[in-house]
């Protein structure tokens, strides 16, 4: 099945598996109804070949397939014991000039139905513990300023405010968290 990391408390980190096909394109369309912008951007992805779509993401850790101006990174989907994709996680392994200025080493996203339950911080927190195997010691992770969640998210899990900036006309935060 690949990598699976557990927290303890019913949920668990899983790298992409086919067999969880019908469960993550019941996520996808959910989000998609909300009309909100998917994030991680791995979500936007294609799901009409899955397979191929399992491949590829589990072969972006590995640097193998990636679009022109990524880096590799580590994708791993949050799912509960009745086997329900209640979220992605992305870990990029190290940062371009692009990431260290807005997008940073980790994106992840909640569906909709299981915001606010404590998913984000638990699956950012076991995240965390993943980066430590690759060789990560601080990370970065940047938010819009108005997204009240994610900041909370990320400052339970260490995080401590950098810098402010704009994008696209968006005020965004950047927080750095030590995981040494």
């Amino acid at each position: 099945m690949g990598k699976v990391i557990r927290d303890g408390k019913g949920i668990k980190l899983i790298e992409p598996n086919i067999s969880f096909k019908n469960e993550y394109l019941d996520m996808i369309s959910e989000w998609k109804k909300t009309d909100e912008v998917l994030i991680p951007w791995s979500l936007n992805l294609d799901t009409a070949d899955f397979g191929l779509l399992v491949k590829s993401l589990n072969g972006y850790k590995d640097g193998i397939g990636l679009p022109n101006g990524f880096v590799p990174c580590t994708i791993f989907w949050l799912i509960n014991n009745e086997s329900k994709v209640l979220g992605a996680i992305e870990i990029r392994h190290q940062l371009n000039d692009y990431l260290a200025f807005r997008g940073g080493h980790i994106g992840y996203g909640i569906r909709p139905s299981e915001r606010n339950k404590g998913y984000a911080s638990a699956m950012l927190s076991m995240s965390l513990e993943y980066c430590k195997t690759i060789k990560l010691t601080n990370v970065l992770i940047t938010c819009s300023k108005n997204n009240i969640g994610s900041i909370k998210t990320i400052i339970r899990n260490g995080g401590i405010l950098d810098s402010e900036d704009m994008d696209s006309g968006e005020v965004f935060q950047r927080y750095w968290i030590d995981i040494k």
